[in-house]
């Protein structure tokens, strides 16, 4: 049986985090980039289908490559942060399945069906994006997550040839809570979001 984190893990990860639009000029390495994955890739995926695909977007050809595809309002804090992780859902994820859920045969209950296909590689990739910001926080560093910008811009620019299509970004570094952090937002109470049946 697990134990209850600390409650200064808990102020980490969940309760003193924010989203930050600016991030201190300190880079952010290689192993600390590898370390968020293997972090994050043991976070539970559907029949272990893990289609999650990143691309950390971090020397200044890669910059050049995606800031014709963020909106306006996001082009100058992306540019900015030290690293950006274009979270990407693979949809031939299912062809991954022999080899990580070995035990049955999950590559046919996808082969052929589309629908099912789209539904769980969207859904899995979402979740294992959560444990990448997860992850990250974790590891001493700060997120940004986001939308706004051209998914067929930037599937064609970084995933051009593959079953892999853009499904948010995630700006990662050290943040710079004198800039551009605002205030946090309100949060639904339990009794506004929740039941218990």
């Amino acid at each position: 049986m697990s134990e209850m984190l600390s409650e200064a893990a808990l102020d980490q990860l969940f309760r003193s985090a924010r989203t930050y639009n600016a991030f201190l000029p300190k880079e952010v390495s290689d192993a600390q980039l590898r370390q968020i994955y293997e972090l994050a890739k043991m976070g539970p995926t559907s029949a272990n289908s893990s289609p999650m695909r990143l691309v950390f977007v971090k020397s200044r050809e890669a910059k050049e490559k995606l800031a014709p595809h963020l909106s306006e309002g996001n082009r100058a804090k992306t540019l900015a942060a030290p690293v950006t992780a274009i979270v990407g859902t693979d949809h031939a994820f299912y062809e991954r399945l022999p080899q990580l859920f070995p035990h049955a045969d999950a590559r046919s209950w996808f082969a052929g069906n589309q629908p099912l296909i789209d539904t769980t590689a969207f859904r899995n990739a979402t979740l294992q994006g959560a444990y990448v910001i997860l992850a990250a926080r974790a590891l001493g560093l700060d997120c940004g997550p986001m939308s706004g910008f051209d998914n067929a811009g930037v599937d064609a620019a970084f995933f051009a040839g593959t079953a892999v299509k853009s499904n948010f970004l995630i700006n990662i570094g050290y943040g710079d809570a004198s800039r551009d952090l605002f205030p946090r937002s309100p949060r639904l109470s339990f009794d506004e979001a929740c039941s218990i049946a």
